[in-house]
C-alpha cells in the first residue's frame, strides 16, 4: 500500500497520523508528484489535516525530542524520494522507545534518518558561506543559490539577524522559490518566485570587480590548494560565486 500525500511536511505529518490511527502499515509514503501508479499497489491518498499535523508534531516534540523533531524536518528537506518513508519508520521505532532512540544507531531506521539529515545540515552550514547578495534596481538585495536540498528556508534566520536593515531575496534558481525579507516588519517569507524581469545594477558590477580584486590580493600564491578548496567548496556551487567568475 502507498500513501499519497501532497508534498508538504504537515502533509507528510498528517500521512503518518492516519497509518498510526488506522493502524496500517504502508510500505511507501510519497509525495504526489514522486508516485508512479502501478496494478500491484494500492494507493491511498491523503488530505492534509493540520489538527492531525499538529498532533504529530507535539508527540514528536514531547515523547521523542525536539533534536529528533529537527533531524526529521532536515530529511523531509531532502526531496529524496523515499524521506517520507523513512521518517514513519523512524517514528514507528521513536514512539517505542522515545527519547533513547539516539543509542539506536545500528538501526537502519534511525542511521538513515542521521546520514540523510547531517547531509542537509552540512549543506545549510555550507551555503551560508557561499550565498552572494546583488543589489538590485529596486534596492532590494538578491541572493540565487542552486542547492542540492530545500534549505532556502533553512539560511533565512541567520541572514535575518545579519542584515536586519536590508530588504533582500535568497532565490532557489532550481526549484523557484524565494525567501522574502523587508525591513518594515521585520519577517521572513517562503514563496514561489521567478527572477526572468530582474536586471541587477550597474553599480552592482563595480562592487564585484572590487570583490574579485579583494579575494585576489589576500591569497598567498604558494599555499593555493585547488583539491582541498574543491573538497570546502564544490565546484557545483562557483556559478554564483563573485569570486570565481
Amino acid at each position: 500500500m502507498d500513501y499519497i500525500y501532497d508534498g508538504s511536511f504537515e502533509g507528510l505529518l498528517t500521512a503518518i497520523f492516519e497509518a498510526y490511527y488506522r493502524k496500517q502499515h504502508p510500505d511507501r509514503i510519497l509525495p504526489g508528484r514522486n508516485h508512479q501508479r502501478d496494478i500491484f499497489s494500492e494507493v491511498e491518498e491523503i488530505s492534509t489535516d493540520f489538527e492531525k499535523f499538529e498532533r504529530v508534531y507535539n508527540s514528536i516534540r514531547t515523547k521523542i525530542s525536539h533534536e529528533s523533531l529537527i533531524k526529521l524536518y532536515y530529511t523531509y528537506l531532502s526531496e529524496l524520494p523515499d524521506a517520507g518513508t523513512m521518517i514513519h519508520e523512524y517514528l514507528r521505532l521513536g514512539f517505542k522507545v522515545g527519547r533513547k532512540i539516539d543509542f539506536y544507531l545500528s538501526d537502519d531506521r534511525v542511521l538513515q534518518v542521521e546520514n540523510v539529515s547531517r547531509k542537509v545540515s552540512g549543506e545549510r552550514h555550507r551555503m551560508l558561506g557561499l550565498l552572494r547578495f546583488h543589489c538590485l534596481k529596486s534596492g532590494v538585495f538578491y541572493g540565487p543559490i542552486e542547492p542540492d536540498f530545500n534549505i532556502a528556508a533553512l539560511l533565512a534566520p541567520h541572514f535575518a539577524e545579519r542584515l536586519p536593515d536590508q530588504n533582500w531575496v535568497i532565490h532557489d534558481v532550481k526549484r523557484c522559490i524565494g525567501v522574502f525579507y523587508n525591513t518594515t516588519d521585520n519577517q521572513w517569507m517562503v514563496s514561489d518566485f521567478d527572477t526572468n524581469q530582474y536586471n541587477l545594477m550597474k553599480e552592482d558590477s563595480v562592487y564585484q570587480e572590487l570583490w574579485k580584486q579583494f579575494f585576489a590580493s589576500i591569497a598567498i600564491k604558494n599555499r593555493i590548494n585547488p583539491k582541498l578548496q574543491k573538497q570546502h567548496m564544490p565546484i557545483r556551487y562557483w556559478r554564483y560565486l563573485v569570486e570565481k567568475g
